[in-house]
């Protein structure tokens, strides 16, 4: 039988049931203790899995032979109503919830599974909810040194026990009264704290930040536009291609300062290549959205960096979509991995762009070594290797006055922030996809510090297939598919793979699926509660038996359409709704597969028999 617990403090816990739950707190191993004895790949202890970004479980017991019979192990209301798109972390027999707004951190204990050993509340500041883009999100915590750090929607960072749940630092980064938020989940290297803001489409500036690890104290600070003393950009600075060399880049392909309001943002994913000691990380869409009003190439807006993570001086960095027109930013993940590209070794990072191209990539230099398309892509033809620079097809350039229609993808990118998968045994990527397109029409648009400087309107289109969604595998040492998945809706989650030869994933309409690696066929799954926006996860749980575990709760899709934790049951007329957002919105709430009951988000455990 599963068990479903809601979480004790959303009602007024009794006296003798709350030192009952500190003494048990207290009473347990320190998780660093039990981590030691149970092996490193028995826990989750970053967002990833790992800082290489692989989303890879090296766990085994769960195989295509058996997945069929995966049961339901226990199931945990988080109490929140909003879009669930992170992970929870385990770490040596407990399991740790970042909601969103209000952002609490919830310690579960394993061993008595639903059994809530404390729950931190930071206390976000409420102003923070009107000036979130897009929903109320966290995207996740980090472990280290006995700690649980996670970002605030408000712009704090904060450190807790990891036993007793008491905060042991906190730090304010983000600045509100510009519109910055917090939503991505931070990274741990060696004894610095890294995290990047949210805001872009509010006009703030993007940024990157170290904090030191025991104490919270800044550490560095590196701008993603402007000088490049800002930028931390100095004499070891080695771009691979001549379009990404120059003094002040950052500033001088903008107009009139408007790197000051230049959006650019790093709100998602951060990974680490602990051989070369570099930190990967991409930036946001430049702003504002309508590129006539800023001529130029935007740096660095829609661009990679590396940089050193002890000081934060760039390495290299490589601009994917010059003078983005198209809201293609490059947050999401550079997946580090090693493998053999035309008979040569080769230390890549692989990036699912939202523009729709595959990079595979030298981590070294920033030279790209192949870039090809993983969905339906019509605004560029190809990527030009020799110059790095995309081929932009004949009108489909966006300008103010003109709607540009049959842009594919769309805002949405052919991959959002949902994070693929990497499996070294099979040596594919497993990546979540969308099927959008979209007509764009750029608009004027006014800046005014902390409040939308949008600048565009658009209608999204479904893209071909008479499907909306796919899960794509990817061989990145040849740019080409080995199979994909049709989904009727988005793909908003992010993918799982394990050495049990398994890929899992969770979908709009409420499905948690298992797949073969290798071959796609479908091994598993279960309809929930609720849609899937979260990403799995793995761990060996107290029997030494492996685990997978999912959040439900989608809050609003695509970044700017709300339709509750799940998709709506009702429609509204399309003619009655004011944003493009909400007009797909419609269309997704009008399709039958995307009904489910409006309840808290969840964490879903599963296990064998």
């Amino acid at each position: 039988m599963t068990a479903t617990f809601e979480r004790a403090s959303l009602r007024r816990a009794r006296p003798a049931g709350a030192a009952l739950a500190w003494a048990i707190a207290l009473a347990l191993p320190a998780p660093a203790a039990l981590a030691g004895a149970a092996g490193a790949d028995a826990d989750w202890t970053t967002a990833a899995g790992t800082n290489q970004g692989t989303r890879y479980s090296k766990l085994a017991d769960i195989t295509p032979s058996n997945a069929a019979t995966l049961v339901e192990e226990f199931s945990f209301a988080t109490g929140v109503k909003a879009s669930h798109q992170g992970q929870p972390l385990v770490v040596g027999g407990r399991m740790y919830i970042v909601t969103p707004w209000p952002n609490r951190l919830i310690a579960l204990d394993l061993a008595n599974p639903g059994v809530t050993l404390w729950t931190y509340d930071p206390k976000p500041s409420e102003f923070s909810r009107g000036i979130a883009c897009c929903d109320v999100v966290n995207r996740g915590a980090a472990y280290a040194d006995g700690k649980v750090i996670y970002a605030t929607l408000d712009g704090n960072v904060v450190a807790v026990d990891a036993v007793t749940g008491k905060r042991v630092w906190k730090r304010r980064l983000g600045d509100m009264s510009l519109g910055e938020t917090l939503t991505g989940a931070p990274i741990v290297v060696k004894d610095k704290v890294i995290v990047g803001n949210a805001g872009g489409e509010l006009g703030v500036r993007g940024w990157v930040q170290a904090l030191d690890l025991k104490t919270g104290k800044p550490a560095w600070k590196a701008y993603n536009t402007g000088p490049d003393a800002d930028v931390k950009i100095g004499a070891g600075f080695k771009a691979y291609y001549a379009k990404d060399r120059g003094t002040d880049l950052g500033a001088t392909t903008w107009p009139d300062r408007m790197w000051e309001q230049g959006g650019s943002t790093s709100w998602a994913w951060l990974t680490y290549d602990p051989g070369l000691d570099l930190l990967y990380y991409g930036t946001g869409n430049p702003g504002v959205w309508n590129p006539d009003m800023r001529p130029g190439d935007n740096k660095w807006g829609a661009s990679i960096f590396a940089r050193r993570p002890s000081t934060g001086e760039a390495v290299w960095a490589y601009q994917l979509t010059p003078h983005d027109g198209w809201d293609f930013d490059a947050v999401n993940e550079s997946i580090v991995a090693d493998m053999t590209i035309d008979g040569r070794p080769r230390k890549v990072i692989v990036h699912f762009n939202k523009n729709g191209f595959a990079y595979t990539m030298d981590r070294a230099t920033g030279e790209v070594i192949n870039a090809n398309k993983f969905g339906e892509v019509t605004w560029a033809d190809h990527v030009d290797l020799g110059t790095g620079v995309p081929a932009v097809n004949p009108g489909m350039d966006t300008h103010q006055g003109t709607v540009t229609k049959g842009i594919c993808p769309s805002p949405l990118g052919v991959k959002d922030f949902e994070p693929a998968s990497y499996s070294p045994a099979t040596g594919l990527f497993y990546v979540p996809a969308i099927n959008f397109c979209v007509n764009f029409e750029p608009l004027k648009a006014f800046y005014l510090a902390g409040t939308p400087f949008w600048g565009a309107d658009f209608d999204f289109v479904p893209g071909s297939g008479n499907k909306l969604g796919e899960l794509v595998a990817w061989d990145a040492k040849t740019g080409k598919r080995a199979w994909s998945i049709d989904e009727p809706l988005p793909l908003y989650a992010g993918t799982l793979a394990t050495a049990g030869n398994l890929v899992f994933y969770g979908t709009l309409d409420r499905w948690f699926k298992a797949v073969n690696a290798t071959t796609g066929e479908v091994v598993f799954k279960k309809q929930l509660e609720c849609g899937v926006v979260g990403n799995p996860i793995s761990y060996a749980g107290p029997d030494g038996r492996q685990r997978v575990a999912v959040y439900t709760g989608v809050g609003w899709l695509a970044g700017g359409f709300s339709g509750g934790p799940c998709p709506a049951l009702q429609t509204e007329s399309e003619d009655k709704l004011a944003s493009p957002t909400a007009r797909a919105a419609a269309r997704l709430k009008a399709s039958p597969q995307a009904t489910a009951a409006a309840t808290s988000g969840m964490v879903h455990v599963f296990k064998l028999p």
